[in-house]
């Protein structure tokens, strides 16, 4: 088996933890739950929930791998107490993982198809219903969206494949780097825009009756929600980035950057959204056609139009395909440390299982578009409701109790673990905040996302 590795740089570690967190999601859902929810009233829900349910559970992934330098099946079984079964959760997580990326890569590919549309003139001087075709175009085609989805698995784990050092972290550097970049250029981009500022004062003055209109414990049902969504815990993929760490700063201290930079990125969504869609007067609450028809029409109508279009999707590009590199070393890592495999087994091996396993999402949307599998829901409707609604909020759950109750590891070890390090240190005095309160909060979300 090949020697653990590690991360070169601290900065690595935390953009490659935050590229795992920071998705599609962040630019399409937060701004528009934002909208619906009464504008800065829902942010400040959202931003309080962090604090209470996100960080925190954020520092017990990490410290279950920093604590064990395992993957989360063999980290569990390295410190769970003796005859106990927590390190089950660890199949979950992997198979939590593969069913993420066999619909992801597909969406990843999207980005990445209307990048080149931008580039290569598809969009010059097209109308608003020439824009709507090209995406039912784009989906209704099973040749497009393979070879989009091939490309991004196969550059995926030509990353990966090159290690941690060689490869993942310095790729990640660049995409986040860039991403963070690109992110601000086109938020100062669309608030400049003639009109804009209609939809910054919808998007940041607090707007009590729209709250009051939604009711106050629903607003705060779904910030705490999408508190806990944005920082994909609970099937192991932050995990893995903390067993390739040192000790030589705190838990608590890298998760408050991760969560930072996963924020920052979905609060410069609403400012690239918001102004561009008041300014040419359409409506931001529509989902994906928000990125697909809404956003490159506005785009089109631009001056320099096709530059700022490629712009964006080359950021959400970045976006998604940071998260497909971070849990495709999640996948590796966990395959290396299980079945001993080396990095190129394991990456040769996965690479065909993720290709032939996104082909019915693919097909989901053309040849296979009338199947349904869970509720009536098509197949990336399904494979997302596994994911998002019982591994991740489940898999949470289960951290969450392994690292406070006296049958799984226990709070003084896990808070031995993440106050390790320089910065900051969460308070010992907490502990009855972490092993009931949290918990419940957890539950709520779980159980609210099945109903």
């Amino acid at each position: 088996m090949e020697a653990r590795e590690s991360f070169k740089s601290r900065l690595g570690f935390i953009l490659v933890s935050a590229g795992c967190a920071i998705g599609i999601g962040n630019v399409w859902k937060f701004p528009y739950m934002a909208g619906e929810y009464g504008g800065a009233v829902f942010v400040l829900f959202y931003l309080a929930f962090l604090i209470l349910l996100g960080i925190p559970v954020v520092t017990m992934e990490l410290a279950i791998g920093r604590g064990s330098y395992k993957s989360v099946l063999r980290g569990l079984e390295k410190i769970e107490p003796t005859g106990t079964k927590w390190h089950l959760h660890g199949w979950v997580c992997l198979i939590g993982s593969y069913i993420l990326m066999v619909y992801y890569t597909t969406i990843s590919g999207w980005m990445v198809d209307y990048f080149w549309k931008f580039i290569n003139g598809s969009f010059q001087n097209a109308t608003q219903e020439k824009v709507g075709q090209a995406f039912t175009s784009m989906i209704a085609n099973p040749w497009e969206l393979t070879f989009f989805m091939a490309l991004t698995v196969a550059v995926g784990f030509f990353v990966c494949v090159g290690g941690v050092q060689g490869r993942l972290e310095k790729v990640t550097k660049f995409m986040m780097l860039g991403l963070l970049g690109l992110i601000i250029i086109l938020a100062v981009n669309s608030c400049l825009i003639p009109g804009g500022e209609k939809g910054l004062e919808f998007y940041l003055m607090p707007d009590w009756d729209r709250a009051m209109n939604a009711g106050i414990l629903n607003v705060a049902a779904a910030a705490m929600n999408q508190a806990f969504f944005t920082l994909s815990v609970g099937q192991g993929s932050m995990e893995i980035f903390a067993s390739y760490m040192n000790k030589e700063n705190t838990l608590g201290g890298e998760a408050v950057r991760i969560t930072v930079l996963d924020t920052f990125v979905a609060l410069m969504a609403g400012f690239i959204i918001f102004p561009a869609c008041f300014a040419f007067g359409v409506d931001p609450d529509q989902g994906p056609s928000l990125i697909f028809v809404t956003l490159p029409h506005i785009f089109i109508n631009m001056p320099f139009g096709e530059l700022w279009g490629a712009l964006f999707f080359i950021f959400m590009t970045f976006a998604s395909f940071s998260t497909v590199t971070a849990v495709f070393e999640s996948l590796i890592a966990t395959c290396m440390d299980n079945f001993n495999w080396s990095r190129k087994k394991s990456v040769y091996i996965l690479l065909f299982a993720v290709f032939f396993g996104s082909l019915p999402c693919v097909l989901g949307f053309n040849y296979w578009q009338n199947v349904e599998l869970i509720n009536g829901r098509g197949i990336l409707d399904s494979e997302d409701f596994i994911v998002s609604n019982l591994i991740l909020p489940f898999g949470s759950l289960l951290f969450a109790l392994f690292c406070t109750t006296k049958y799984g590891w226990g709070f003084d070890n896990y808070i031995n673990e993440v106050n390790t390090g320089r910065g900051i240190k969460i308070p010992h005095c907490l502990k009855p905040y972490f092993q009931y309160i949290l918990p419940l909060l957890i539950l709520f979300i779980a159980v609210s996302g099945l109903i």
